[in-house]
Formats: C-alpha cells, structure tokens, sequence
C-alpha cells in the first residue's frame, strides 16, 4: 500500500481529486508505509484537518513511479495522474498527537 495525506477539505474524492501537485508537477506525491509518520511530522505537523487516503498501487490505473525527485536518498511514490476510486483502500481521518505529533497510533477516524 502507498499512503496520500490531504486536507479534508480539498478531497473530492477518487477520480476527481486534484491537489495543486498534479497541475504543477505532473504527480500526486504519496508515501510507503516507512516514510508516512516522517512526512507527516515534517510537512504537516499539528494539523488536525488531514485525511489519510491508503491506495493500492496495482489497481490504479495512473503510474506510480517510484523516484527520488528532490535528492532526499529516498524514494518516494508519486501517482502520474488521478487516483481511481478502485484504488482506494479506505480514507480516515488522521489526527496529530497531543503534542501536535504523527505516529502510528495517532487518532484514525472515519
């Protein structure tokens, strides 16, 4: 599984989504398993408003390449076009901690 973090308020849904990314790089940025809590932590830290959306790479129709676009030593899955509802494994609620912190026991709600 491959992981996309979005604000609540910008997700439209599978098929219809299309974050800023996806007009000026030509990719959805997402993360693995090992990289989300990282990622979260550094970008989005505190925010209480994000939507964690699991998506199946081999169901989606848009390639997910993996690549190190910005030199990290990481790479990172990023979807080359839209997500397919098929895709889409679940969509939750991700909360920070109460210390604004994201982990693996953070708050997931529907």
């Amino acid at each position: 599984m491959i992981f996309h973090l979005a604000a609540r308020d910008e997700w439209s849904g599978a098929g219809s989504y299309r974050p800023a990314s996806l007009t000026d790089e030509g990719f959805i940025h997402c993360s693995t398993a090992a990289q989300l809590i990282d990622v979260a932590n550094a970008l989005y830290a505190g925010r209480d408003d994000l939507l964690l959306v699991t998506i199946d790479p081999d169901l989606s129709s848009a390639p997910v390449v993996f690549e190190d676009c910005y030199e990290t030593g990481q790479r990172f899955p990023h979807v080359y076009g839209m997500i397919d509802e098929e895709a889409v494994v679940s969509v939750d609620g991700f909360r920070p901690d109460g210390a604004g912190r994201f982990t693996w026991e953070s708050p997931v709600d529907a």
